[in-house]
């Protein structure tokens, strides 16, 4: 609600912690000024961008944690670059000395996490568990072979997320802010803008005659960058899944193994439907026991302080209710009659008074009766287990150094090729072509790989199986020819030339407007027909948050302006200029709205443990010693940047 302020909180000292789990090694603290903790680093060797105490940050670090934040950002726009992410360099550097920081200093101070905390954290990842409930390491494979993450980078990034929660959690808890701190941006809240807003639409000035061929031919080579095709791949998919895999029905006798093995399953079930309470005292055991036997069970165990919720256990196995009660009360329990009265007998916990509500028997299920069951349970771990030895045995291929067609050849896998394709999936050439979506993913992964890359194993999902994936021709990034986009290069020329039409006008009209002149009136003066009248703008700041971090230009120069003047800023997508005018502002007051004041206090408290948190960490490297190799740093960024 509160971002605006939330924005204007974070100075340079920093943004707080942001981590991605398995996304990014760590997300950016932004630390603005850090010159007085990191010196110039001369003293580093080669190939060492950073040192955090004795843990160094090579440019190998940098280059894993820029390819992960890139595949990040395509998971928003599936075409972005190394070019897309420059903005980001400085923050993930940053990142990864604050991770280093933290596990540094657990390490000065003798913090150690286990390995046993780590596989606890492994195992509540989602989609880790088996059939059976319990951590499957097959499906843990698979998850670092879809997210191309390997065992070591999990255990890590759990780490540092278990430190984060160790040292840096109890540092940031419970900042509390004064309310008079939160009381004036709070009525900064509520402070209201009046004022008008006219647009001068680009379209209105686009008449005039066609571009000559020559000024077309200049147009396009001012501006081939807009004009580039992408870079486009034929991607190699060869299909890897259960037509691999030939008969998998299970035989007669596998079934009847499986039948045998799991008898407690199938076999009948009797349970009975019990209540009870557990009582220190015999006595008030003997009262419970006599009440119980001429009323309910619940009643009856009332006065000795215990709900019906508190005494209806349900229905037990004998299995069950010995686990619960021991042995010698569920022989007594399953040898009673429905409605009897069990007890008082005692166990370790004290007196039990138990009533039969009922008997459930549930009959068995003979081999026949179950059959499809098992037949369909065993088919699935049989499609499981084979496909997960076609994909060693296809990996294995990879790596012997077999090619696609090689393995595919061997294995009878169905290849699909694509036509040239961009990073979006789309095919210039084809505009009808569109992969199946089970294998959409992998247009992803396809440009991810070298040109030469070998063949690479990939899950599909919603359980599709999986894909042996093969980067075939690579088309440069190019201009278009001219003859294939004439008409549009012409059109957008045609575009310019209007917008820089309406710039002149919306220019001239502010200029009336800062001179006294109203807007109405200078827009009317313009001679342009057909011009859209002014609109009025009533605003409280407050309402901006409804827009999120796309508040409309009109409304944010509003409020970036003082009372009387007028400025200029352009509409979305070159289709004209606003021209907005700022005739009042009312200041707000929150005095009278304590539950906004709280708000505000609770954004200021949650800004305040973020920059606690970042101050411990900067008080930790200067503690540590952070050592910076600006040139190494500047000579990474653009190899990496400008060379992906």
């Amino acid at each position: 609600m509160l971002s605006s302020f939330r924005r204007l909180s974070k100075s340079k000292v920093g943004t707080g912690i942001l981590v991605a789990f398995l996304l990014m090694i760590l997300a950016s603290f932004a630390l603005g000024d850090m010159s007085n903790v990191l010196s110039g680093g001369g003293g580093l060797s080669q190939g060492t961008l950073a040192k955090v105490g004795s843990a160094s940050i090579t440019e190998q670090d940098l280059a894993k944690a820029l390819e992960r934040r890139l595949q990040q950002a395509r998971q928003q726009k599936p075409d972005a670059t190394y070019a897309d992410i420059a903005g980001d360099f400085e923050s993930i550097m940053n990142g990864l000395i604050q991770e280093r920081t933290l596990h540094a200093f657990a390490q000065e101070h003798g913090l150690h996490i286990s390995k046993r905390l780590i596989d606890a954290e492994i195992a509540r990842i989602p989609g880790m568990q088996g059939l059976d409930g319990r951590f499957s390491e097959a499906n843990y494979q698979a998850f670092l072979q879809q997210q191309r993450l390997t065992d070591a980078q999990v255990r890590r990034e759990i780490m540092t997320l278990l430190l984060q929660r160790l040292i840096l959690a109890p540092v940031a808890a419970n900042a509390r802010l004064p309310v008079g701190v939160a009381r004036p941006y709070a009525s900064m809240l509520l402070e209201r803008r009046e004022g008008e807003v006219a647009f001068i639409p680009a379209a209105a000035f686009r008449g005039g005659p066609a571009p000559t061929e020559a000024e077309v031919q200049q147009y396009y080579r001012a501006n081939q960058a807009r004009y580039t095709v992408p870079e486009q791949r034929v991607l190699r998919i060869a299909r890897i899944g259960p037509e691999q895999l030939g008969n998998l029905a299970p035989t007669d006798a596998e079934i009847a193994a499986y039948y045998n093995a799991n008898r407690a399953t199938y076999a009948g079930k009797e349970e009975r439907v019990i209540s009870r309470a557990v009582i220190a005292d015999r006595n008030a055991a003997n009262q419970v026991a006599s009440r119980a036997r001429s009323g309910t069970f619940a009643a009856a165990a009332a006065p000795a302080g215990f709900s019906a919720a508190d005494v209806s256990v349900g229905p037990q196995t004998r299995e069950q209710l010995t686990q619960l009660a021991g042995a010698a009360i569920a022989a007594q329990v399953f040898a009673a009659a429905p409605g009897a009265i069990v007890g008082p007998v005692q166990s370790d916990l004290g007196w039990n008074v138990i009533k039969v509500e009922g008997i459930r028997n549930t009959a068995g299920r003979s081999l026949a009766q179950a059959r499809a069951e098992i037949t369909a349970k065993l088919a699935a771990e049989k499609r499981k287990n084979g496909l997960a030895d076609l994909v060693a045995k296809v990996e294995d291929a990879v790596a012997e150094g077999q090619n696609f067609a090689e393995v595919a050849a061997a294995n009878r896998l169905p290849i699909v090729q694509t036509p040239p394709l961009t990073a979006t999936g789309a095919a210039p050439s084809n505009p009808g072509f569109k992969l199946p979506p089970e294998l959409a993913g992998l247009v992803r992964f396809g440009f991810d790989m070298a040109a030469d890359d070998d063949p690479v194993v990939e899950t599909l999902p919603d359980g599709a199986g999986y894909a042996l994936l093969a980067p075939g021709e690579v088309t440069p990034a190019a201009p278009a020819p001219l003859a294939a986009i004439r008409a549009q290069v012409a059109s957008d020329l045609l575009d310019e030339r209007a917008l820089a039409r309406a710039r002149a006008v919306a220019n001239a009209v502010l200029a009336k407007v800062n001179g006294g002149a109203p807007l109405a009136q200078a827009v009317a003066g313009a001679g342009v027909p057909g011009l859209p009248k002014p609109e009025p703008l009533n605003v409280r700041r407050l309402e901006l948050n409804r827009f999120g971090p796309q508040v409309p230009g009109p409304l944010r120069i509003l409020f970036g302006m003082p009372a009387g003047r007028a400025r200029l800023t352009g509409a979305p997508e070159g289709q004209g200029f606003f021209i907005v005018r700022n005739s009042r502002i009312t200041p707000g007051n929150a005095s009278l709205q304590p539950a906004l004041i709280s708000q505000v206090q609770a954004e200021f408290n949650q800004s305040a443990s973020e920059e606690y948190a970042v101050q411990f960490l900067t008080a930790a490297q200067q503690q540590l010693g952070v050592e910076r190799n600006e040139a190494a740093i500047a000579a990474a960024r653009k190899r990496l940047i400008t060379g992906g």
